[in-house]
């Protein structure tokens, strides 16, 4: 075997187990720590629900159904449970008639709000770019198949 062979099959093996080292970390979400947590405050409320509770506030559910509009009850329902499933937000119940529920963030969701304020300041201070590379990136595709043919 010659030494570029060698060389080549040698390459050919470390991006193989570097390929198969990366699909072992990311490959599977439950393992990939980034991919688990995004999945879980990336939908469409989480988020909010986080940085309405954010100053320390104990609000009732309805409390929070007023401050978010649009959010169905289910919706908030949904979301709350799977706040609460990841330690984010605590839920504590009044054994009362009627029953008086409450919310508030954990220090785990007191320790994520830093981050999340990081992300609205990048998001505020990019979304004119993003926007315009939007537009740009339509155009350029619209044009590139055709108007006729865009679905609309």
């Amino acid at each position: 075997m010659t030494f570029e062979t060698n060389v080549k099959v040698r390459n050919a093996i470390n991006q193989w187990n570097m390929d198969e080292n990366i699909l072992k970390k990311y490959g599977n979400i439950e393992e990939c720590p980034v991919r688990n947590v995004l999945d879980r405050i990336g939908d469409k409320w989480s988020l909010l629900v986080l940085m309405v509770l954010e100053d320390g506030v104990v609000l009732r559910f309805n409390e929070l159904n007023r401050y978010i509009t649009n959010i169905s009850q289910k919706m908030l329902t949904v979301t709350l449970k799977s706040l609460e499933a990841d330690g984010l937000v605590k839920r504590t119940v009044f054994p009362q008639i009627p029953p008086k529920v409450e919310y508030e963030l954990t220090p785990t969701g007191k320790s994520l709000l830093p981050h999340l304020h990081s992300l609205t300041r990048w998001a505020l201070n990019n979304m004119a770019t993003i926007k315009i590379s939007r537009k740009s990136y339509e155009m350029a595709f619209v044009k590139k198949i055709g108007e006729d043919k865009v679905p609309k």
